[in-house]
């Protein structure tokens, strides 16, 4: 099991035919992803041979996500696009009603974010978008959604939601020998279309997932929200980790939405209610780890 993204899952890439969108494409299709076209209206009829990284993957350019659904049946969508495009291109994929959009391009407009975000939502909220300014959705074995590496971890019974990218990338090494279900990195700007909520509720109902770790970082207040949600609803084991422990006061720092306001969004703050609701945090990313593979080993 998995969620949001399994062997079944049909992927094109929106922005195949640019740098990023190749370079990825190429990288998904040796991790086994079911690529099976790509979007630009400009380039629609090209086909762009990939077979050397899949023996099946010469993939038609398709003129819309609409199109490339019709002719291919696929249901998820990696967005490769310039922050200046990516609104039109979501709002695209959320029109044809794709089931899963992720959006890897960082320096989109909150403003954007917040209405192709809107747009879903008031559409019926048919489609799930993850990112935008995420590394994506991986279940190890399965299928890649985007930019995580997917030699890096095996197959297993944890769940992952990270807010920042390389620190998924830490835990998902650390934790190589248990594996996991899925890893999803929400990305951390201050619009987002999937939550640490989202996420945790997926895993709670996934059968094979038997411990999640949540990474989170300072600003806003996700994670404290998170925490009353896993408190109220989640019965699998939590570990969280929280990065941000020494940034200054006032300071916005990295993601756009890592702002620090008072007591209001610290680590500290974070910390305390996530273990509030019973999640074991640890001090550094291998502290959270080794408390996941104590739990997962005891039972």
């Amino acid at each position: 099991m998995a969620i949001f993204l399994n062997e079944n899952s049909k992927l094109i890439v929106q922005g195949i035919t640019g740098a990023e969108g190749t370079k990825h494409t190429q990288r998904m299709l040796k991790a086994g992803a079911k690529i099976v076209g790509g979007v630009n209206a400009r380039k629609a009829g090209q086909e762009l041979d990939f077979t050397e990284f899949h023996p099946d993957a010469v993939l038609t350019v398709y003129g819309s996500v609409g199109e490339a659904m019709e002719k291919t049946g696929a249901n998820v969508s990696v967005v490769f696009v310039p922050p200046k495009f990516t609104k039109d291109a979501v709002i695209e994929a959320v029109d044809a009603g794709i089931e899963l959009v992720v959006v890897i391009t960082e320096g989109i407009p909150v403003h954007d974010t917040a209405e192709f975000w809107a747009y879903a939502r008031n559409m019926g909220n048919k489609t799930r978008i993850v990112g935008p300014n995420c590394p994506g959705v991986i279940s190890p074995g399965k299928s890649n959604a985007g930019i995580i590496p997917a030699d890096i971890t095996e197959s297993g019974s944890i769940g992952l939601v990270s807010k920042s990218g390389t620190l998924t990338y830490q835990m998902m090494y650390e934790l190589r020998d248990i594996g996991f279900s899925t890893c999803v990195g929400i990305g951390g700007d201050p619009v987002i279309g999937t939550t640490h909520i989202d996420a945790l509720e997926a895993f709670e109902a996934d059968p094979e997932t038997e411990g999640i770790v949540m990474i989170g970082e300072i600003g806003g207040d996700a994670e404290e929200r998170a925490a009353e949600y896993i408190k109220a609803n989640v019965t699998k084991p939590v570990v969280g980790y929280v990065a941000g422990f020494t940034a200054p006061e006032g300071k916005t720092m990295g993601h756009a939405g890592a702002i620090v306001s008072g007591s209001s969004g610290t680590a500290q703050a974070k910390k305390e209610a996530l273990e509030a609701a019973g999640v074991r945090v640890g001090k550094t990313p291998s502290e959270s780890a080794r408390i996941m593979r104590e739990i997962i080993q005891n039972g």
